[in-house]
């Protein structure tokens, strides 16, 4: 999450508050913001080092409140991480090491774990489901769910082709 607050704030000083609204805003339900409280802590891990500085507000009535903005490290941080590709393909797939090793721990039934895992993708296409469904009004967050929805159908193709292989 440091890395996509450091992007908001590129365009403006802000709280935690207006950067978990953003968050909502920009995301919808298709990726919720962490809780507030997480927001602040990464600010203040930020803060130290070095990405953004905070300034205290201070509001008649109400609690101060810090609002935040980038340093020329933290801006420098951004453009880095805009300008590097995002990870690849995952070669260290957690069910697939369950797959493979069942076997060697007296657990044979591999249609079992194939099956298990399918039903779980399943239940995954369904919530992409109701969220697109729910967000038609913003394109971002359709998007995401569109990709995930795309990854979770490669998951149960190649779940069929590990069936194939292994049955």
């Amino acid at each position: 999450m440091r890395l996509p607050l450091l992007a908001l704030l590129a365009k403006e000083p802000a709280h935690g508050y207006e950067l978990k609204s953003q968050l909502e805003r920009i995301f919808g339900d298709a990726y919720p913001p962490p809780n507030i409280g997480q927001i602040y802590l990464t600010l203040q891990r930020l803060e130290k080092a070095g990405l953004v500085s905070g300034t205290d507000v201070v509001q008649a009535g109400r609690p101060n409140k810090r609002t935040y903005e980038l340093t020329p490290a933290g801006r420098e941080a951004v453009e880095a991480w805009l300008a590097e590709p995002s990870g690849g393909p995952r070669v260290r797939d957690d069910f697939f090491f369950k797959l493979a090793l069942s076997p060697l721990a007296d657990h044979t039934d591999r249609l079992e774990l194939i099956n298990r895992q399918r039903r779980y993708y399943l239940g995954q296409i369904r919530e992409l489901s109701r969220l697109a469904a729910g967000g038609e009004d913003n394109r971002i967050a359709g998007l995401l769910v569109e990709g995930a929805m795309l990854h979770v159908q490669a998951d149960l193709d190649w779940l069929e082709r590990c069936q194939a292989e292994l049955m």
